[in-house]
């Protein structure tokens, strides 16, 4: 805050909203656009992973592995968004707490369930009751990477699992010609080609992945529509030095802004990836490129 803030009310229009634009409430709005980015930055990776491992398994040859992994994609993929993310944090959380409970409370007699309820030991919480509020909210965020990873790696496998099967048949079976094994046809044959039939569905999970960060409010996490609706509601004189009438329409207008800002450069950044991706390749797109060339 700047010094002239101490009396908002002897204030004009500027020097009001740079005092009402700087104090510590709005730096917690400022910075929960960080802990979007960093959802991001994480969760991506994390659920492509999780997407190459579920669509290795799909085509997999031993049985059971393929069950395992065409009922990961097909499971993940038939449930509803947000029927998951309220159900699997619930259900992850006390999964973690019942072996926690099992390892440090190993003589506890009482029930675990007593009706609705879910009490294990007071070790074996987590968080634990004394711990600092960042724990609290570090474990939460866990929590979300862990959700949005298998949800959207669920989609992704379903991605590459369609774009190993896109890679001409001929190339694999030349490559067995020449005496390579199954493993060294998979990674110097299948896999460098696949992405040039993914990355078009890679980048729609990719825009998808945005649009759904909100759902980070549902989860308890202190994001960006959480402070927004906030920040924006009627303020009176009562509850703090600012107040101002409901303003939650200009803080969600702010958001369509960040987020169709966010998506236009992921898509000049993917459009450059999928150039670089199909030059020289026998794709539409390689033949574009090299008629443009011509």
């Amino acid at each position: 805050m700047f010094s002239y803030c101490s009396d908002p009310s002897t204030l004009d229009t500027f020097r009001w909203f740079s005092c009402y634009l700087t104090n510590g409430v709005h730096m917690q709005f400022y910075l929960s656009f960080l802990k979007v980015l960093g959802l991001l930055a994480i969760t991506a990776p994390v659920a492509l992973a999780f997407g190459f491992l579920g669509a290795m398994a799909a085509r997999a040859r031993f049985a059971p592995l393929g069950w395992l992994g065409r009922g990961y994609i097909a499971v993940v993929r038939g449930v509803p968004d947000i029927a998951f993310f309220l159900f699997f944090v619930i259900a992850l959380d006390q999964m973690f707490e019942w072996l926690r409970h099992k390892i440090k409370c190993p003589d506890w007699t009482e029930p675990i369930r007593r009706g609705n309820d879910f009490l294990v030991c007071p070790q074996a919480k987590l968080p634990l009751g004394t711990s600092p509020e960042w724990v609290h909210e570090a474990y939460a965020f866990f929590l979300a990477i862990i959700t949005f990873a298998l949800v959207f790696g669920a989609f992704a496998a379903n991605v590459l699992f369609g774009a190993m099967r896109a890679v001409p048949r001929a190339q694999l079976e030349t490559a067995e010609a020449y005496g390579m094994t199954r493993r060294q046809t998979f990674w110097r044959i299948l896999v460098p080609q696949m992405w040039v039939y993914a990355l078009p569905g890679l980048s729609n999970l990719w825009m998808v992945l945005i649009k759904a960060t909100p759902l980070l409010f549902l989860l308890g996490i202190e994001d960006i529509v959480y402070w927004a609706r906030e920040l924006g509601g009627t303020k009176t004189p009562r509850f703090t030095d600012f107040p101002h009438p409901d303003w939650r329409m200009w803080y969600f207008l702010f958001l369509l802004v960040f987020y169709l800002a966010f998506t236009r450069v992921s898509e000049i950044v993917l459009d450059r990836v999928m150039r670089r991706l199909t030059h020289g390749q026998a794709t539409m797109g390689g033949e574009a490129q090299r008629k443009a060339a011509a």
